[in-house]
């Protein structure tokens, strides 16, 4: 565990990078709305692995600290998920633009400032975590090369803030996996993000995973789909490789 200071406090993160000594590209890597886990340090462990410096913060920091935010234990249930819900929404919508977007500029300052990490760099989020990477993106275009967004939730609203409408200043490559039946992200919103990726001339993919439910990564909870999860980790290593690697 790491901390990164942000105009609000401070934020704990996992960091986690290859042991040679060398520089090597980062991934800043936004957790779901369950908060930063095991699960999230195993998959950003994983993305490590690949050759990346990998940093997941606590974006709830200002009302939780990660040992706070986190479930007690699996959420192997519909009910136990259900029920840790009802806590963790309001943490979700506390996180308004107006503070995730200093949130990120510090996010991606700590990342970009270490030794061992090289320009540009990737985002990746997960759930509510996909909306902060396209913002991240979006108003970062000079360092952020790569975004990838799984189950992502509220990506193409008609609210004004609704993170679609900042892809116009976005220059990075985009992969979206989206999660089957998913309520917070259907086919209209899925058309609508499409058209604003179109619209800014920017290179992505949009799949839909058949019969994974969102959350479908999470292996703590009871929505996993295995082969769901192993397909959006092949498709962001594919991601990174090309646009980090080149």
């Amino acid at each position: 565990m790491t901390e990164v200071t942000t105009a609000d406090g401070v934020a704990e993160a996992w960091l986690s990078g290859p042991d040679d000594g060398g520089a090597h590209p980062g991934v800043l890597m936004f957790m779901d709305a369950i908060g930063l886990r095991p699960r999230i340090f195993e998959m950003a462990d994983r993305i490590a692995s690949w050759g990346y410096v990998v940093l997941a913060p606590n974006v709830f920091y200002r009302e939780a600290s990660v040992a706070e935010a986190a479930p007690d234990g699996p959420l192997d249930t519909q009910e136990k998920r259900e029920a840790f819900f009802q806590v963790a929404m309001p943490r979700v919508g506390a996180l308004t633009p107006d503070k995730a977007l200093p949130d990120i500029d510090a996010y991606l300052g700590a990342l970009t400032a270490r030794d061992d990490v090289t320009s540009p760099v990737g985002v990746v989020g997960y759930c509510m975590g996909a909306r902060l990477a396209v913002r991240a993106a979006s108003n970062h275009p000079d360092i952020v090369a790569a975004c990838g967004g799984f189950h992502g939730g509220g990506l193409a609203t008609e609210a004004p803030d609704s993170p679609h409408l900042g892809l116009a200043t976005a220059r990075a490559r985009f992969v979206f996996g989206h999660a089957d039946n998913d309520g917070s992200m259907g086919p209209d919103a899925i058309e609508r993000l499409g058209r604003a990726l179109d619209d800014a001339g920017l290179e992505a993919t949009q799949n839909v995973y058949p019969g994974a439910a969102h959350g479908y990564s999470m292996a703590d909870t009871a929505v996993y789909h295995e082969e769901a999860a192993e397909r959006h980790f092949n498709e962001l290593r594919a991601l990174l490789g090309a646009t980090l690697r080149g």
